[in-house]
């Protein structure tokens, strides 16, 4: 008998780079490990951008400069 493991997804939150005129915003990236294993690393966000991990902050993090769309896929 193979028994089956659910796991829990979490969303972290990632900060993406200023890249010319579009601003540095705060992303979604869902997880499907221990958030500690990815903290610093670059990840691919909700919206398909690539964003670097940060666990220090909590999704959806308090701020103004937020993905519209990582919102919208993250609840």
């Amino acid at each position: 008998m193979t028994a089956a493991v659910a796991r829990a997804t979490t969303s972290v939150a990632a900060r993406s780079r200023a890249h010319g005129p579009t601003a540095a915003l705060w992303h979604a990236v869902e997880v499907h490990r221990h958030p500690s294993e990815v903290d610093g690393a670059c990840e691919l966000t909700l919206c398909g951008s690539l964003a670097r991990v940060d666990v220090e902050q909590s999704w959806p993090v308090a701020e103004r400069d937020v993905c519209v769309t990582c919102v919208v896929l993250s609840s």
